[in-house]
Parts: structure tokens; C-alpha cells; sequence
């Protein structure tokens, strides 16, 4: 009987800054949700997809970064921090993306500030910013273009979102996964070479609704916003289904 080889992948995973400090002391740094993210999701696949090794860098506090050479793949996190800001930890990030983007074999997925980061660095400073609708939070529903409907094999899915930071249009070279009613570019996708969502897929609904309550304390989101997110946080959502399809496209199955 034959046995079937899995992909082994190594990923980077560039931590974009913390959780506030209550989501910090629960659920730890970005790196930690990923790696508890990406397990779940491999072990509830209905087929074995690939093993992984993720290796967490703190590209915003230490400002470090992998060797390409001995990694083959990169994930960006979200952050509290604007995509479209000038600090030098952001431009380098970018320029990091830049030369991931300029080779062919490593992979790369980018979540939230991620997916805009990954849109600055394709379509240059203007393509991001500050959406003219307002926050988008808690479980949305996403229509599926049909390059995502042909991915995900259905038309619509469920993701947390937490910004109100957008990638404006699509970069040239890359295919719109999904849209929201609120803010179109809500995926990017360039086969074999990368994949974002501007949604938050790695979150629970205990994170969002951490978040929620945090951003409220704060005096960010009302009464109104924050009871509104909070009943949508209880819905249903397709994160790990994302995390399976993340899984596949590092693996090279899609």
C-alpha cells in the first residue's frame, strides 16, 4: 500500500505589533493564535493537507526577520497600527514583502493589516487607507467572486472583521477573492504566489468579543456599535474553512 508524502512547511509569521494588553493576557501574542489557528483547522480537515512549523518574528518591537532561504512561507498578522502610516518598521515591512514578491518559491498570506500591507506593497502607498464607511467588526458575510467560489467551493463566507483600514482596489496582477457590502476589496489572491483576507479568520468569538469590549472601554466603539457587533459575534463563522484553504495553498493544492 502506498503511503502519501505530506508538505512539511516552514512559516514565518510576522507579528505586526499586540493585543491589547487584557486579549494579551488571555489569548498571548499573535503568534500563538496562529499556531492554535492553523492546528485546529489542520486537524478538522477531512483530508491530511501538511504538516508546519511556524516560527513567530516581532517585526514591529525588534524588528527582525526571517532568512527567505530557510523558510517557505510568510504570514503577516493584523495590527492596531495604520497600513498606510510612514514609521519605519512599517516601510521595511513592506520592502520585506517587496522581495518575497520579487521570488517565486516562497508563498505568502496576509491578514487584516496583513492583506493591506500586501496591497501596498503591490499597488504602491496611495492604494491603502482609511475607509469611507466606518468600522467593519464582528461576523460578516463575504460574497465570493468566482475565482474564490471556484477556491472555496460555495458563494459566500463568514469571517470576524475588526478595521476600518481598506486596500482601496486591486493591485494590477491580482484577482479579487470576496467583497462585503460595506468595503469591496475583502481578498487577493495571485496563484502559487499569494493570498489575503482583510477579515480576521484566527479569532473566536471570545477574542472579538474581547476586542469589542476593550475598543468600547476606550470610547472607539458606542453602546449602539458594540451591542450590534456583540449579538453577530454569537453567528457562526467560516475561520477555520479559511485556515484549511491557507493550509492547502502553502502546501501547493491550490
Amino acid at each position: 500500500m502506498s503511503t502519501k508524502t505530506l508538505a512539511h512547511i516552514r512559516i514565518a509569521f510576522l507579528e505586526c505589533g499586540l493585543l491589547a494588553p487584557a486579549a494579551l493576557a488571555k489569548y498571548g501574542r499573535y503568534g500563538n493564535l496562529a499556531q492554535e489557528f492553523l492546528s485546529t483547522a489542520a486537524k478538522d480537515s477531512p483530508d491530511a493537507l501538511a504538516t508546519f512549523s511556524l516560527f513567530p518574528f516581532d517585526v514591529h518591537g525588534a524588528r527582525e526577520y526571517p532568512d527567505i532561504e530557510e523558510i517557505d512561507a510568510v504570514i503577516i498578522s493584523g495590527s492596531k497600527y495604520d497600513s498606510f502610516d510612514n514609521d519605519p518598521w512599517i516601510l521595511e515591512l513592506v520592502e520585506f514583502v517587496r522581495k518575497i514578491l520579487a521570488q517565486r518559491r516562497v508563498r505568502i498570506i496576509g491578514i487584516c493589516f496583513g492583506h493591506q500591507i500586501i496591497g501596498r506593497a503591490l499597488g504602491g502607498d496611495a492604494i491603502v487607507g482609511r475607509g469611507d464607511n466606518g468600522w467593519e467588526t464582528s461576523v460578516t458575510p463575504l460574497q465570493l467572486t468566482s475565482r474564490g467560489q471556484e477556491i472555496f467551493g460555495r458563494s459566500q463566507l463568514k469571517l470576524n472583521q475588526m478595521h476600518r483600514d481598506i486596500v482601496y482596489s486591486c493591485p494590477e496582477g491580482t484577482e479579487l477573492l470576496a467583497s462585503s457590502s460595506r468595503y469591496e476589496v475583502q481578498g487577493l489572491y495571485i496563484p502559487e504566489r499569494l493570498m489575503t483576507f482583510q477579515g480576521h479568520p484566527e479569532y473566536t468569538a471570545d477574542i472579538i468579543s474581547e476586542v469589542l469590549h476593550i475598543r468600547h472601554d476606550m470610547g472607539i466603539f458606542d453602546d449602539e456599535m458594540l451591542s450590534d457587533a456583540l449579538q453577530r459575534s454569537k453567528e457562526p463563522h467560516d475561520g477555520y474553512e479559511v485556515g484549511r484553504v491557507f493550509l492547502k495553498f502553502l502546501a501547493g493544492r491550490v
